[in-house]
């Protein structure tokens, strides 16, 4: 988010390189579905909301892949992730389900923005988005790219604002310019295979308008099977007062909400004026979701860190 401060307000996640033993998805009588380099634990221990989980379930999935069981928990959260996975990890999947999750969808009301380089990859995330949004109410989902008459979608919207939007920069920038797409209220902002499209200094231009449209405080998700170096460091210049906290993917380093649940244990003298904690780094993660209407529940015993249940 743009206005973040703290040492986990950004996750920048790198896969490495998983042995062909643990690829592959579990499958329970055939009808189970997982994605390559699952993880052991299930879905349920990403705290979704049950209408995801049962979604999820309709789809046929158990278990997460590394890369969800990593990125999830702090993008659920509303942290910035720059995420690096090979084609299969279930890259697209995480965007989706953490918006999902956060989403609180109104009547014409814009929240998340997909940015993506071609018109095939829009059809395929909005197909995920559907498919996950299935039980959940209210969700209005649309794709916008070039190539048909931008017409259409300016009829479209003049009845109805989607609460998540999926398209080419090109054609998202058109409306918007045009006041036909207002991003004034968008809190999720993604670029899906972002290296295909920062690298290309037109795409990048229009990126950064579409971006200046939407409001500072927002989160920013950026993920591509390939990125060097130069390119992430690009990733991070729409992510300002970051510090990024790479994750290596080891077996024995504690898990993320592990990690937040230290945090919250932390607090010395809970009160409801005041917080007095023993370690900054717990600040502003309880400021951000404070100035959200969520309620934080401090607990004398370490538990898990789940703004929306608490």
């Amino acid at each position: 988010m743009a206005d973040a401060a703290g040492e986990e307000e950004l996750l920048d996640y790198e896969e490495e390189e998983v042995p062909e033993t643990e690829a592959g998805a579990a499958k329970a009588g055939g009808e189970k579905k997982g994605y390559v380099g699952i993880h052991a634990t299930g879905f349920k221990e990403l705290m979704l909301k049950p209408e995801l989980l049962q979604a999820i379930t309709d789809c046929g999935f158990e278990h997460p892949s590394e890369v969800q069981h990593e990125c999830i928990p702090h993008a659920i959260l509303g942290m910035d992730v720059v995420c690096q996975a090979k084609s299969g990890m279930g890259k697209t999947a995480v965007f989706v389900l953490s918006i999902l999750q956060q989403l609180d969808p109104k009547p014409n009301e814009a929240q998340a923005i997909i940015l993506c380089h071609t018109r095939e990859l829009a059809f395929q995330i909005c197909h995920e988005f559907e498919r996950f949004s299935a039980r959940l109410r209210g969700v209005k989902i649309a794709n916008y790219f070039g190539g048909i008459p931008v017409s259409e979608h300016k009829d479209a919207l003049k009845k109805e604002t989607p609460n998540i939007i999926v398209g080419t920069p090109g054609r998202i920038k058109q409306l918007a310019k045009e006041q036909c797409l207002k991003l004034g209220t968008v809190r999720h902002f993604v670029l899906d295979e972002c290296d295909k499209m920062l690298e290309k200094l037109d795409m990048r231009a229009d990126i950064q308008e579409i971006f200046k449209m939407t409001p500072h405080d927002k989160q920013v998700m950026m993920f591509s099977a390939t990125l060097a170096g130069e390119m992430r460091n690009i990733c991070k210049k729409f992510m300002s007062n970051v510090r990024s906290a790479k994750l290596a993917r080891n077996p024995g380093s504690p898990h993320p909400r592990r990690r937040l649940s230290r945090w919250i244990y932390n607090v010395l003298n809970p009160s409801p004026s005041s917080l007095w904690v023993s370690k900054p780094s717990v600040i502003p993660l309880v400021s951000h979701h404070k100035s959200r209407a969520w309620q934080i529940q401090l607990s004398p015993i370490p538990r898990y860190f789940h703004p929306p249940q608490f």
